[in-house]
């Protein structure tokens, strides 16, 4: 077994459902020299499309392919024994869009790593796959880095599209690809609704979920700023005796979806609040170590607790 991070076999993920593009643009990308220059490759195919693949037109023949359609099959022992009878040196997954996330995660051999992960859209159906499979779309929305809209008409409006994606995830890049070959990238302006440059923040309630995310996605922009916010107190018996949590629920597209979505306070007062009590927080964030992230994250120095009700909205949302 792999003993460091260098020898972990790189894992190209490609979401999408079907017909959104996933098979020509593996195709492209395996007919590219740059990307296909000889290293053993395994193409794993988790749905059967229209589309289907060419390898005469490949420049390197070293290529597996495999098949898994039913989700049963999908599993780590069988990943990983698929993996190591191809002997590749890298993995490339057209991965099923009915499937969720945590399914990939779950079936990941020990021996790989997400190298990088890509979800493709056909801008002609999103509308009806956002409106009536709302919970997949936020599952790869989720963990992607990429947002790829394809067969996008001068009609669409980039905008509704940029709303969506944003709604979900502010990390994603996001890219338009049009019906006449243009390919345009989203550089709409998506600024925060509190000054981010600011030494001290107040959060408002409406704006939990948009400052969390932030705040999980890119914790060093918080390094040694004073916020404060109304949050839940949390306690738990594996937390340290001068640790709790501060967070808030949050609703990303459904009910089944709400979460408690925190971080770690620490705090040296005797006016320690209850488990479940809604408080205003004050305090100092501190990008650190720490046992309960099982590395770095936010640290919150409290310097002020003050006991309150519940917002109106207790849930907080995106939107």
């Amino acid at each position: 077994m792999p003993n460091n991070q260098e020898e972990l076999i790189p894992i190209y993920l490609f979401l999408g459902f079907l017909e959104s593009g996933k098979t020509r643009f593996i195709q492209e990308t395996l007919e590219d020299k740059r990307f296909n220059n000889g290293e053993k490759t395994l193409v794993l195919i988790c749905e059967e499309g229209i589309e289907e693949y060419d390898l005469s037109k490949m420049p390197k023949k070293n290529i597996v392919f495999h098949t898994i359609e039913d989700k049963e099959d999908f599993t780590e022992e069988n990943f990983t024994k698929i993996l190591r009878e191809s002997g590749a040196e890298r993995i490339v997954v057209e991965y099923n869009g009915m499937w969720t996330m945590d399914e990939f995660f779950g079936a990941m051999p020990e021996e790989t790593t997400l190298a990088q992960v890509m979800f493709f859209v056909d801008a002609t159906t999103f509308s009806n796959y956002n409106a009536n499979m709302r919970s997949l779309v936020v599952d790869k929305l989720n963990v992607t880095e990429m947002t790829v809209f394809n067969r996008f008409d001068e009609k669409l409006d980039p905008q509704e599209f940029h709303k969506i994606v944003r709604g979900v995830s502010r990390r994603s890049e996001i890219v338009f690809e049009y019906t006449d070959g243009k390919v345009a990238y989203d550089d709409i302006e998506d600024p925060l609704p509190f000054d981010v440059e600011a030494d001290e923040i107040t959060i408002e309630d409406k704006d939990y979920a948009l400052w969390y995310r932030d705040l999980m996605d890119e914790p060093e922009k918080y390094d040694g700023k004073v916020m404060h916010f109304k949050s839940i107190a949390a306690e738990n018996s594996k937390f340290p005796a001068n640790c709790f949590a501060v967070g808030r629920h949050i609703m990303t597209c459904c009910v089944e979806d709400i979460q408690y979505c925190w971080l770690v306070a620490q705090y040296e007062g005797s006016d320690r609040p209850k488990n479940q009590d809604w408080i205003n927080v004050s305090g100092k964030i501190k990008v650190q170590k720490h046992k309960l992230y099982k590395g770095k994250g936010p640290v919150l120095f409290v310097t002020d607790i003050q006991h309150t009700e519940a917002p109106a909205q207790p849930v907080a949302t995106f939107y």
